[in-house]
C-alpha cells in the first residue's frame, strides 16, 4: 500500500486532470448569474421613488370595473382630475405600512382636488376589505382585479406601485415600492396647486 492509501486508510483515489478547473469556473458562472439576478429584481422591487415607466408623459390607460364597496368604477369619470392610481393587496407587506400614508393624503389633499382610486391585485374579496378596515380604511374606490390584467395594463411589475395622472389625463410619475411622504410633496402637491388650484 503506498503512502496515500495508508494515510487515507484506503485506496488513493486519482484525480482526472482538468476536472477541478472545470469545477470552479462553473461554481464562479454560476455565482455571477445569482448576483446578476439580485440586481435585476432589486432594481425591480426597490425602494420607492420616480421610475421608468413606458407609460409616463403618455395617456393613463382605461380602469373600470366592480369595486370592493360593491359599486362600479370608471377613471373616465374623473376626467380633469389629479388622480392617485395605487397598486395594492392585501398579502403584500409595504402595502399595509403605506395605507396609513394613503389615509392621511386623502384627508389632507382630498379637499384639495385629490382623487385616490385602488387596484386590489389577486386578492380575496373578504381579505382585502378586512385589510382596509384593519389600516384606516379607505374612502375611496378599489377596483377588484383578480387576475392581475388591470395591474398589467398600468405597467405594474411589483407590489406596491403608485401612478400619479394629471388633469390633461397624463400619467406624469410613478413610485416604485412603498410610497412616502416625501414622493407625495414632490409630485402631488405641486399638481394640487397648479393652474389656479387651492
Amino acid at each position: 500500500m503506498s503512502a496515500p492509501e495508508a494515510a487515507a486508510g484506503g485506496p488513493a483515489v486519482e484525480e482526472v486532470p482538468g476536472r477541478r478547473p472545470r469545477r470552479r469556473l462553473a461554481a464562479v458562472v454560476l455565482v455571477v448569474l445569482v448576483a446578476l439576478a439580485g440586481v435585476v429584481l432589486g432594481g425591480r422591487l426597490g425602494g420607492a421613488g420616480q421610475q421608468e415607466s413606458a407609460l409616463l408623459g403618455g395617456p393613463a390607460p382605461g380602469l373600470a370595473g366592480p369595486t370592493l364597496e360593491g359599486g362600479s368604477f370608471d377613471l373616465a369619470d374623473w376626467d380633469g382630475e389629479v388622480v392617485l392610481v395605487n397598486v395594492w393587496a392585501s398579502w403584500c407587506a409595504p402595502c399595509r405600512r403605506e395605507q396609513p400614508l394613503l389615509v392621511a393624503a386623502d384627508q389632507a389633499l382630498g379637499p384639495r382636488g385629490l382623487r385616490i382610486v385602488g387596484i386590489d391585485v389577486r386578492d380575496r374579496a373578504d381579505d382585502a376589505r378586512t385589510f382596509l378596515a384593519e389600516h384606516g380604511g379607505a374612502p375611496w374606490p378599489n377596483v377588484v382585479d383578480p387576475d392581475g390584467e388591470r395591474a398589467v395594463e398600468w405597467g405594474t411589475f411589483a407590489l406596491p406601485e403608485t401612478y400619479l395622472v394629471g388633469r390633461d389625463g397624463t400619467v406624469v410619475a410613478k413610485a416604485s415600492g412603498e410610497l412616502e411622504a416625501a414622493w407625495i410633496d414632490e409630485h402631488v402637491v405641486p399638481l394640487l396647486t397648479a393652474d389656479g388650484a387651492p
